[in-house]
């Protein structure tokens, strides 16, 4: 096993120097050419003085500067703290404070605002990937002209801290979720075991980097040595382009991206044959989408289920196994999970019952970074990782999510879970994607609503939505209200945020 998460375009360009690492845009780069670019910004790095445990967050787009800053990070032995693109710069300073970095590498933009609100005391170092030269801050192609031979003797051990990822605050402020290296590099190698990856798989993502699924996708394809086909962001026309041009096998992303791949307007030239799975993972896709998804593309859709803490997947199918639409898969190798009662952790759930899914694995986070009180009320004493989520274990040791524990609608004491919904919903061929939430009732304590985008010129009413849902699902599941929208409120990676849609205007409560 690999001992550090830099040895990865190490490894693998000893096998495959010329072989095509990455494609993004018109610019094409070998192993050898992220591996020299990364051991040149290392020693740079070190020779501004960056060492072993120093944090240095990466604040940039998909692209090739953030695959070679996330392997120099790590060549050095710091500690990366990828942070998402759209935070706003009061955000990013949060995090450089709370994770105490000393540089960060970003858009001049962004370190001229940071540096106007109040730059962090222990931030060191700037560097800007897109400005000229300047007082402010280091020009990040000007350390790429370091000699690469500096930081080469540096020990490395995998059970140090690796990563600093935040998770998205739904609960309050952020927390770092701390991983170690080898937590970081077995989620890749399992991941790409269960996928049959090798080095003849072509991956198209627009998925962002310092997301854990955006991440575990490019790790996996550099450790088996395949070529990442990768988007700065999701745009759907670009992306069908993409699968045909480079002839991919694979295509990973969450429900919405297929949403808009199954609404496209021309895909009649498009030619899908080259595929042979895909995988789905970010938020629960309605079996019924899945299946016009797999029948559109030619190939398996692979659904897939993790989480920061974990470093990227908790649970997968393996893409030569069987596969039960709606189920989030199995274990990954070395990974344990039990369902328990939701007011009763000490009681295991059999199999069929719906409960809170706890995890164990060898992937999981330390812990939160100075949150140990955070840490505690997620992570037992004897290392299962409380995940949040409803769940409950089907046929053949298959994980069904039923929702996240916060998303569950209570109506006059009924758990209504909104994932089997939207499911229901999304049966209709009329309508692209759908979304439940809970509203406030006075009566009944929340009323399910339903948030609704349909296809392109297709029409549909209110009351034929409900009338559709009465046939399918029990009374009390029905939603009292809908609610019709050019589209749904997302996070950067496609998912969607119930969150957000209860703040939108309410309608009339049927």
């Amino acid at each position: 096993m690999l001992s550090s998460l830099g040895d990865i375009l190490s490894s693998t360009a000893e096998k495959f120097a010329q072989k095509t690492a990455l494609v993004i845009g018109s610019k094409t780069y070998t192993y050898s050419d992220l591996e020299d670019l990364s051991n040149c910004l290392a020693a740079s790095l070190y020779a501004k003085g960056i060492r072993q445990n120093d944090r240095v967050t990466l604040h940039l787009p998909n692209g090739w500067q953030w695959i070679v800053s996330y392997y120099a990070i790590h060549k050095v032995g710091a500690v990366a703290n990828p942070l998402n693109v759209l935070l706003t710069p009061a955000e990013v300073i949060y995090a450089l404070s709370d994770c105490e970095a000393s540089a960060i590498i970003s858009r001049s933009k962004i370190i001229s605002e940071i540096c106007d609100l109040g730059r962090p005391p222990g931030l060191q170092h700037l560097i800007s990937v897109d400005g000229d030269d300047s007082e402010a801050y280091t020009v990040f192609d000007h350390l790429l002209q370091q000699r690469p031979e500096v930081y080469a003797a540096l020990p490395r051990d995998r059970h140090n801290l690796s990563t600093i990822c935040y998770t998205s605050g739904t609960t309050g402020k952020p927390k770092g979720a701390m991983l170690s290296h080898e937590a970081v590099l077995i989620n890749a190698a399992m991941t790409g075991l269960m996928h049959g990856k090798t080095s003849e798989d072509i991956i198209v993502s627009a998925l962002p980097l310092p997301h854990v699924y955006g991440n575990v996708v490019m790790n996996s394809v550099f450790l088996t040595g395949g070529t990442l086909v990768l988007h700065e962001k999701f745009d759907v026309d670009l992306i069908v382009e993409s699968i045909s041009q480079y002839r991919a096998t694979m295509f990973e992303g969450v429900p919405t991206m297929y949403m808009y791949i199954l609404g496209h307007s021309n895909l009649r030239h498009v030619d899908f044959s080259s595929l042979r799975c895909c995988t789905v993972g970010g938020q629960s896709m309605a079996p019924a989408k899945m299946k016009s998804v797999e029948t559109l593309l030619g190939c398996p859709l692979i659904e897939l289920w993790g989480m920061t803490e974990l470093g990227g997947l908790g649970t997968t199918f393996a893409f030569c196994g069987h596969r039960y639409p709606g189920s989030i898969g199995i274990p990954l190798p070395y990974n344990r999970v039990r369902i328990v009662n939701m007011m009763d952790e000490t009681e295991v759930l059999p199999d069929g019952e719906a409960g809170e899914l706890l995890i164990k694995s060898p992937t999981s986070m330390t812990g939160y970074y100075k949150r140990e009180k955070e840490t505690r009320e997620v992570m037992t004493n004897d290392g299962w990782l409380r995940t949040g989520d409803i769940a409950r274990i089907m046929a053949e040791g298959c994980i069904e999510i039923l929702d996240r524990k916060k998303d569950m609608i209570i109506t006059a004491g009924y758990n209504i879970y909104p994932a089997e919904v939207e499911a229901v919903i999304l049966q209709h061929p009329s309508i692209l994607m759908a979304a439940v939430a809970g509203i406030a009732d006075n009566e009944k304590g929340e009323l399910a609503k339903a948030y609704i985008v349909l296809k392109q010129d297709e029409t549909l009413s209110e009351r034929e939505i409900l009338a559709f849902c009465r046939d399918r699902l029990a009374a009390y599941k029905v939603p009292r209200a809908v609610q019709f929208l050019k589209d749904l409120p997302k996070t950067s990676t496609g998912k969607i945020l119930r969150r957000e849609l209860r703040s939108l205007e309410v309608s009339t409560v049927i």
